[in-house]
């Protein structure tokens, strides 16, 4: 009687801890729930990657382990999801503006969905019936049908959009790039119902993960220290949790990443995952080609708990967890591999080829070393040149250096707009090697042997290495300006004409086909800063991309365009425009919003 009695009691233990776990499988999404450069089907049979340099996606059988197709998709793929439990992919390529659904087992696209500008994420719902998406320009959020293959409703949510999660309530949870600020929306209306704002320092937040069954939202982000010119003081990699039930004043925690393994420094946070059974947390540093592995506490305090540190490839962007939460991968952009691990023993048991580099060797060499923040190019691990560079961007900071205030410049046709500086205290870039050694980024450096002075005996030819650095920064391309696509508009046409006229002056210094004279002026500003050392004239910047590029001036003091024709130059001394109506400010500004409106051969 009493085996009987035990017997009953077991089964029904089984029957619960059974139902207990399908439903909280059941409200669990695995794929396509936020936003990452690599994605897993449901059954976790696909693994798909995005190949910004060569500009496709792979598919990988995660059976054989073999890849089944890389597919050209278009410049500058970031986003991939599968829609829901299907085969069908989505991407998000960036540089042409398009997202792009594509039949993985024929490699054929099947759709190509023409959107504004810069779609950087897109996750599916798990129904696999809606796509979202967000244009980081001008800070978009879209709602597309894949089956009509159109886009359903758009709305201008925040700015510079690019993580992108969604809820198992359904509701939307998005990432503005440059501040940190996390949205809360509501799928129904696309309206912002909530909003997590951090330290005005909080920079560089790519993604957001949502805990499978915690009320809990996860971020990597990068704090950029702008008053400190010196990188043990200037780039932290944080880890931000919000707590998304909690009242004011608790809602929003940071853990600051390089802490959590002694003194083991870590940079440049890029992507972080969640296992489905929502114990493990993982992320990867592109900055040091680090991985951390810990365990997530629900204790609203401490919040992880480091297990381990796995050395990666080279330049780790993504990482994905196998639905079984056995199994995880992680993409290394620049050693174009996709690398297996066994989650319990945290070994790596496969590398992957996912691409092959399509530029010269010079010039992936270059990269390599502008993603480090390895030595030879620092000494403390801490920074980059793409902590505040990422992708040849600017990170929407005015820094206070050495010299004085700094806003960060675009490195987009930097080959054409040399000297390079706000103080034009550079003309080349091998002269960056000054910057290499200095206080900010505290390295060995790339020459033995004598450095030349800036502005002085060429710097190029003395590294291999420094060369290479240098043939990477200059091949940025500009881009067609997403408010030229139709031509210019009859606003643009008026501020174009207002801009070459004479009784403006813009083009006196904006005056070739980059918009620039390359020569230094003195248009007004600096003279507040007291930090200033280097006198107050500046080096006239490109006009190309200026859309995208606030804050502006050498000092950051114009937010918008119009303060820079308006606040900003009260004494008409960069363009005479205190005349002008406030028509002809915003047709001047339309026509700066269209350049380039067309791209020279």
């Amino acid at each position: 009687m009493f085996m009987k009695r035990l017997n009953v009691i077991l089964t029904i233990s089984v029957l619960c801890l059974n139902a207990f776990a399908g439903s909280l499988f059941e409200n669990m999404t695995f794929g396509g729930d936020s936003n990452s450069l690599m994605d897993l089907s449901t059954d976790g049979q696909l693994l798909a990657c995005s190949n910004r340099d060569s500009g496709t996606v792979t598919v990988v059988n995660l059976k054989t382990g073999n890849v089944l197709r890389e597919i050209p998709v278009g410049a500058r793929p970031e986003g991939v999801t599968f829609l829901g439990n299907s085969s069908q992919l989505a991407v998000a390529v960036y540089g042409d503006d398009v997202i792009k659904i594509i039949d993985t087992k024929t490699g054929q696209t099947t759709a190509s969905i023409d959107v504004f500008d810069e779609p950087y994420s897109v996750v599916s719902n798990k129904e696999g019936t809606r796509l979202w998406a967000t244009l980081e320009y001008p800070g978009m959020l879209l709602e597309i049908d894949p089956q009509t293959k159109a886009i359903v409703r758009s709305a201008q949510v925040g700015k510079f959009l690019r993580g992108l999660a969604i809820a198992p309530d359904g509701h939307l949870f998005v990432t503005e790039y440059l501040t940190g600020v996390v949205l809360k929306v509501d799928p129904a209306t696309l309206k912002v119902i909530d909003e997590w704002r951090g330290p005005s320092q909080d920079n560089l937040a790519r993604q957001i993960v949502i805990h499978p069954t915690w009320n809990k939202a996860y971020l990597p982000f990068q704090q950029s220290v702008i008053d400190a010119h010196h990188g043990e003081g200037s780039i932290f990699p944080y880890l931000g949790i919000l707590d998304l039930s909690a009242g004011e004043g608790k809602r929003r925690k940071r853990v600051q990443l390089d802490t959590l393994n002694g003194v083991y420094v870590v940079a440049n946070p890029w992507e972080v995952a969640i296992s489905p059974d929502g114990q493990r947390f993982y992320v990867v540093f592109s900055g040091t080609d680090d991985m951390y592995v810990c365990d997530l506490l629900d204790d609203n305090y401490r919040e992880v708990a480091f297990q381990k540190v796995q050395r990666t490839g080279s330049n780790p962007r993504a990482i994905k967890i196998s639905p079984d939460s056995s199994r995880f991968y992680i993409y290394n952009a620049l050693s174009f591999t996709v690398d297996e691990y066994d989650a319990q023993t945290l070994q790596p048991r496969r590398s992957i080829k996912v691409t092959n580099w399509t530029g010269t060797d010079e010039e992936l060499l270059g990269k390599k070393l502008f993603y480090t923040a390895n030595p030879p190019m620092t000494r403390r691990r801490w920074i980059s040149c793409s902590s505040c560079h990422p992708d040849g961007d600017p990170d929407g900071r005015t820094w206070q250096q050495p010299e004085g205030l700094r806003n960060t410049q675009s490195l987009f046709g930097m080959k054409f707009t040399h000297p390079i500086h706000w103080s034009a205290d550079r003309d080349e870039v091998q002269d960056f090697e000054h910057t290499l050694r200095s206080p900010l980024m505290q390295g060995r450096g790339l020459i033995r042997g004598k450095v030349n002075d800036a502005l002085g005996a060429p710097n190029a030819g003395l590294s291999k290495e420094l060369d290479a650095v240098a043939a990477y920064a200059n091949t940025h391309p500009f881009k067609l300006s997403p408010h030229a696509k139709q031509g210019l508009t009859e606003s643009a046409q008026r501020g174009k004409a207002l801009f070459f006229s004479e009784a403006v002056g813009c083009a006196q210094c904006h005056n070739n086909w980059v918009y620039t004279d390359n020569k230094m002026h003195d248009v007004g500003t600096g003279r507040e800063d007291k930090t200033e050392l280097m006198g107050t004239k500046y080096d006239t910047p490109t006009l190309l991309g200026i859309y995208r590029t606030a804050p502006y001036l050498h000092d950051g003091t114009a937010a918008t365009l119009e303060e820079v024709l308006t606040t900003t130059n009260k004494k008409d001394q960069h363009g005479k425009t205190s005349h002008l109506s406030q028509q002809e400010v915003t047709d001047l500004v339309e026509f700066l919003k269209a350049l380039p409106y067309e791209l020279p051969e």
